[in-house]
């Protein structure tokens, strides 16, 4: 099984891009994880932010791999503890299905991204910006692979 994490915005923030690279080579004998950047939509003075968005949509759609199982992370989805996303990912690797975990841009997914994805994820009631939520998903699919393999790295 591999994952993809397909992220609108592109170039980011060195400290985010090193973090992610950390958690990429940390995860790649459990879960191989590929980072996809698609490009934002046009936003600014006299442009339309939902055509933004559906704009962006269309591209996080286009880079889905074949048949995934698509995680949306989305403010409104449901949270998990570590523990519980480690049961998740055991469930999916039952599955014998790719992953695809997918970020938005500032308004959030596209509807239908949110239409298209089989279940969403919220990382809590902050926030985040959305380069930095790249690095948490990374480091909490580490961390669940890790718990799935009893390696020490969670201490609960």
């Amino acid at each position: 099984m591999k994952a993809k994490l397909i992220a609108v915005g592109e170039r980011a923030p060195r400290w985010v891009a090193e973090g992610f690279a950390e958690y990429q080579k940390r995860l790649s004998h459990w879960l191989p994880l590929d980072l996809v950047e698609v490009e934002p939509g046009l936003r600014g003075k006299g442009r339309d932010p939902a055509r933004a968005m559906q704009d962006e949509g269309a591209r996080v759609l286009a880079a889905l791999p074949k048949v995934p199982h698509v995680v949306a992370l989305d403010g409104r989805g449901r949270t998990w503890s570590s523990e519980q996303l480690a049961q998740r990912l055991e469930h999916w690797r039952g599955q014998g299905r790719d992953l695809a975990f997918l970020i938005g841009g500032p308004e959030g997914h596209a509807p239908e991204v949110l239409a298209r994805a089989d279940e969403s994820w919220s990382l809590g009631p902050l926030t985040l910006p959305h380069m930095l939520v790249r690095l948490v998903a990374a480091e909490q699919l580490y961390r669940a692979a890790a718990l799935l393999a009893n390696h020490p790295y969670h201490r609960a």
